[in-house]
């Protein structure tokens, strides 16, 4: 064994020690609760979407003649194909909700400001590949709801000023759905949008490891001399509980609401209502209270404002030092999506 370990110190010379120095960093207290390591939480559920989303490919066949019909054989007949598949599934919408309550946290805590700012705006791109992962994801079953959603999504891309018709037609592959459209919505979500936030991922965490985390300090920590504890291997159980905590929440999910299959798309057929994801509840709700040139341009307009927060809550604070505008600005804005989403969900679908 000594000259195995030999062998590799030769070529590469980084000792245990130096391993522990580069990964054990000093943790502030707060991480202790777990509320604060809602980061890690969508981190593990992308490996999990990964891991059983190549089990996935290997039977799903992306064209219009033979997709319903592959999902239907993994739901149906592969051995534990709808396990996997069910836990894809709840992965997927427990990794949009982890994704959100982050941002939420990162926004309610001030975590975003000086110097922080560019990894608020890699998260809100991690958060925007989120929500586009899970609408390509849900357009591949090729049920009639996924692909009148589909439709509706590709039409109101449609609609956005001077790129909408492109952005549709590449997204199609076409100015309506066609023969080459689920094989692009294939390649985005399981290639291109995957690999985009494993950049971002890797990129967020590098800025977090320089800047280091965000410190804050609680009651019950003033006048304790240690503020830190260390990330190995204090924290990383921490993270771990979560991961088990979770792979247990998914399986209880996979098999008491296990992913059902629909009626299949009938391109004929318009369904009375089309029911979105319900990460895309206000979206929908918003589309309906506004015209469609109002509805894109407010939409476009308040995402580009939560890309750029960090700046404007700088302004805020530059004429008043303790100024929570942006506190109550962000209640407003969580009240409002909460209430836009209730509305749409109670509508019958």
């Amino acid at each position: 064994m000594g000259t195995v370990s030999q062998w590799f110190t030769d070529r590469i010379p980084v000792s245990g020690d130096d391993l522990k120095e580069m990964t054990n960093e000093p943790v502030p207290n707060h991480l202790k609760r777990w509320w604060f390591c809602l980061g890690g939480t969508p981190a593990y559920l992308f490996v999990v979407q990964i891991f059983t989303g190549i089990l996935l490919a290997i039977y799903y066949q992306p064209s219009p003649s033979t997709a319903y019909e592959s999902v239907r054989y993994i739901t149906e007949q592969a051995s534990f194909g709808w396990y996997i598949r069910s836990v894809h599934k709840w992965a997927a919408t427990l990794m949009v909700a982890a994704v959100i309550l982050h941002q939420m946290r990162v926004y309610f805590t001030g975590a975003y400001r000086k110097p922080r700012e560019l990894n608020w705006m890699i998260g809100m791109f991690l958060l925007g590949c989120t929500l586009v992962t899970g609408f390509t994801g849900y357009s591949l079953v090729y049920e009639q709801l996924s692909y009148w959603g589909a439709t509706v999504g590709a039409n109101i891309t449609d609609s956005v000023p001077v790129v909408g018709p492109f952005l549709k037609s590449v997204m199609l592959g076409g100015d309506t759905y066609n023969q080459q459209t689920l094989s692009r919505f294939f390649i985005l979500h399981g290639a291109v949008l995957p690999t985009t936030m494993v950049l971002l991922i890797m990129t967020h965490l590098t800025l977090i490891r320089l800047q280091g985390v965000t410190e804050f300090e609680f009651e019950d920590e003033r006048g304790t001399e240690k503020k830190t504890f260390s990330f190995f291997p204090d924290h990383l159980y921490t993270e771990i509980i979560m991961g088990l905590v979770l792979m247990i929440l998914l399986s209880t999910l996979a098999c008491i609401f296990p992913a059902m299959m629909g009626a299949r798309a009938n391109p004929l057929i318009t369904p009375e209502v089309i029911k979105p994801e319900w990460y895309f509840y206000v979206t929908f709700r918003w589309l309906k209270l506004f015209s469609g040139t109002f509805a894109i341009l407010s939409m476009g307009f308040i995402v580009f404002l939560m890309f750029i927060w960090p700046f404007i809550d700088a302004l805020f604070r530059r004429k008043n030092k303790n100024s929570e505008l942006s506190v109550w600005i962000g209640i407003i804005a969580v009240l409002t999506i909460i209430g836009l989403t209730v509305w749409e969900a109670s509508v019958a679908h």
